[in-house]
């Protein structure tokens, strides 16, 4: 009888003091929606992996200048700059010779045209 005593107090403590609710639920770990801008955010990211070819002149068979704020807008809007870095494919994968930029990148410079390719 004590056993099913204790065990019925249990049970009723699990049911009534547990909640689904966590700390973690609680939090909101939605991120704050930013503004991209070529100066803040992707400037550092072209400059790092592309202008070692897309410099001007360009070298290395690269058929365009990534330099100015410009003229990486113009790549984005008209030479697939967005297409060419989120291949896959070995043949068309940028940077030349790998490895692919971390999606992480990728998406910022895709939200950077959502955001309507600004400058500052």
């Amino acid at each position: 009888m004590k056993t099913k005593k204790t065990l019925y107090i249990i049970v009723l403590a699990v049911t009534f003091c547990c909640t689904s609710v966590s700390e973690e639920d609680l939090i909101d770990t939605t991120p704050v929606p930013m503004t991209v801008t070529y100066e803040a955010n992707i400037k550092t990211i072209i400059n790092t992996n592309c202008i070692i070819c897309h410099n001007n002149p360009p070298v290395n068979g690269a058929p365009i200048t990534l330099v100015t704020y410009n003229d990486v807008k113009n790549a984005v809007e008209n030479n697939g700059l967005i297409s060419r870095i989120s291949s896959n494919d070995l043949s068309f994968l940028m940077p030349f010779g790998g490895p692919r930029l971390p999606q992480s990148t990728i998406d910022l410079i895709i939200q950077w045209e959502t955001d309507g390719l600004l400058e500052e």
